[in-house]
């Protein structure tokens, strides 16, 4: 027997950074306000480090820090043609990252 729910299947959220860049912890912060302001509930998130080996190639031309909704940056920029530098805007505001998950 399935049981219906109400609630809707939340987006895939992923965090883009590298130790050392000062703007993943206020992407951080960020991620969670905005997560709690666009569902009813806490929601989990994919963190790829850019310093470790383990990361997929497709993430290593975001800057850091990058937000990716559904595979999109919430900032609306691409990647770019290298990585390992923190982005010149910063953290994503809670707004653009609760705008993209609602």
């Amino acid at each position: 027997m399935e049981i219906e729910t109400d609630m809707p299947t939340p987006p895939t959220l992923e965090l883009v950074y590298f130790d050392g860049c000062p703007n993943a912890v206020k992407a951080r912060e960020n991620i969670r306000s905005a997560v709690t302001q666009a569902f009813d509930r806490p929601i989990e998130w994919v963190e790829w480090n850019l310093s470790k080996e383990s990361t997929p190639d497709v993430f290593k031309r975001y800057g850091s820090p990058t937000v990716l909704v559904d595979g999109r940056d919430v900032t609306g920029e691409g990647p770019g043609n290298s990585a390992m530098a923190c982005r010149a805007d910063g953290a994503p505001s809670v707004e653009v990252i609760a705008a993209k998950l609602g």
